[in-house]
């Protein structure tokens, strides 16, 4: 008979064998991009996984390759750092407000709000794009101008609809200033603290995991979305990142050889923010998601 230390063995084995085997799945993409990156061949077409000889003339044809004015790669860098960090700000804002106010104030219909909120996120984002193109075209926000002259005014229009619903996503703040002691707040209370300075200077303070989640969060949709980005902006000088590279992927056989390793380039660019945001921030957001599944 197989004793129970042989059990815990043959388990461990065919675990760890089913994880290396999701791992080598869940990498092969991202490391066979980054090889193409680094191809002397620029066509979406390749023989070999990895390349014969390795150049860095795809990452150089980004900022300085002869079709720049068509493809401004820099300029669709700084569009969407622009829009994501001004939608991290409106959003971090609007979700620690929320989150506080749905945590220590007690009011009228403050059960159904939320199950109103949790009810809507349920719903998939992408199905209200159409909704909001149109409300955000009617105010010059979105689109070309009535003229069709380009509209500098999408970037903002795209920021603020990244940002208006965000307070909906208050379930893991609230849970993390639910675990903040409410003695806190009376003891400031009967020193005659307003709510307002309750909450800028002393549960901010305290807060720093959940500030660091709710900001990386809040940075990465805007960063990486395409869909929204697509619909709302319409002319290339405005475009972010997603889309500008998309147009390496186009159905026109010559484009796509042409430019399919620039766009692996573009897209192993465009991630290396992220990563590094990851890295350096990795204890606090941890830090935040546990804090906030503390309590619902």
């Amino acid at each position: 008979m197989i004793g129970l230390r042989s059990k815990r063995i043959i388990s461990d084995t065919i675990i760890y064998l089913v994880l290396t085997v999701m791992v080598v799945i869940w990498l092969f993409p991202l490391v066979w991009m980054l090889l193409r990156a680094f191809d002397t061949n620029f066509s979406n077409y390749s023989k070999t996984i990895f390349p014969e000889s390795f150049t860095m003339e795809n990452f150089k044809n980004l900022f300085t390759g002869g079709d720049y004015d068509r493809y401004p790669y820099a300029r669709w860098l700084l569009n969407t750092f622009l829009v994501a960090l001004g939608s991290c700000a409106i959003s971090t804002l609007m979700v620690l407000m929320v989150s506080f106010a749905l945590s220590r104030l007690r009011f009228k219909a403050r059960k159904k709000l939320m199950n109103i909120a949790l009810i809507l996120g349920l719903f998939p984002g992408f199905l209200s794009v159409i909704a909001l193109y149109y409300i955000f075209n009617q105010f010059g926000l979105a689109g070309s101008t009535p003229s069709g002259d380009e509209n500098p005014l999408s970037l903002v229009g795209l920021m603020l609809a990244y940002s208006l619903a965000s307070g909906m996503g208050y379930y893991i703040v609230k849970g993390f200033f639910d675990t903040v002691p409410i003695a806190i707040d009376e003891a400031a209370r009967i020193d005659g603290a307003t709510k307002h300075r309750i909450f800028w200077q002393m549960i901010i303070p305290l807060s720093k995991p959940i500030i660091i989640y709710t900001i990386l969060t809040s940075f990465i949709g805007p960063w990486c979305d395409f869909i929204l980005a697509k619909v709302f902006i319409k002319n290339v000088k405005y475009y972010t990142v997603a889309i500008g590279i998309q147009q390496w992927l186009s159905t026109d056989d010559q484009i796509i050889r042409d430019h399919f390793a620039r766009f692996c380039a573009g897209g192993m660019l465009i991630s290396v923010p992220i990563v590094l945001l990851y890295i350096i921030m990795q204890k606090f957001y941890v830090a935040g998601i546990t804090g906030g599944a503390a309590k619902g």
